[in-house]
């Protein structure tokens, strides 16, 4: 878990790049990262594999990520989303507690805030205003997403 001071430095950095967390009060925000853990990675390095079986939600902080999901073709994967700071990913497997889907690629160098699903149901527990705050919020970027994509797929057929 992260400390007073990891969690004073990343609640201003949370507020500056995700909308969502800068409508939270300093007291809400700091709840959430009280669940959370701050993770660096390395372009190159994968946040999660396709196939596995952890549950977390990653909030970029800084940096970019590349979804990609395996095809019929051995070893082709084909690039779904890119996401840069300021947005979430992983973040039905944090709500579903199903395997990965997709395997997620760093593209550049990349700080996160991760939550995981038992913490998750902990603040849910604890802070159910928050949680539902939350839950509220990852509905709505579920929804974008899958707009999104029924309407890349209609421009196709």
């Amino acid at each position: 878990m992260l400390s007073s001071e990891d969690i004073e430095i990343l609640s201003e950095k949370m507020k500056k790049e995700f909308r969502f967390f800068s409508a939270l009060s300093p007291d809400e925000l700091n709840a959430f990262l009280s669940f959370c853990e701050s993770r660096q990675f390395d372009a190159g390095q994968n946040l999660w594999t396709e196939g596995d079986e952890d549950n977390f939600a990653a909030f970029i902080v800084s940096g970019k990520v590349g979804i990609k999901k395996r095809t019929e073709f051995e070893g082709k994967y084909m690039i779904v989303g890119t996401f840069a700071k300021g947005t979430v990913v992983g973040e039905l497997c944090l709500l579903t507690k199903q395997t990965r889907s997709v395997t997620s690629i760093v593209l550049e160098d990349t700080d996160v805030v991760r939550l995981a699903t038992e913490d998750f149901e902990k603040l849910m527990t604890e802070y159910p205003m928050l949680g539902l705050k939350l839950l509220r919020h990852i509905f709505l970027v579920i929804s974008k997403r899958l707009s999104r994509s029924t309407e890349r797929m209609a421009a196709i057929f």
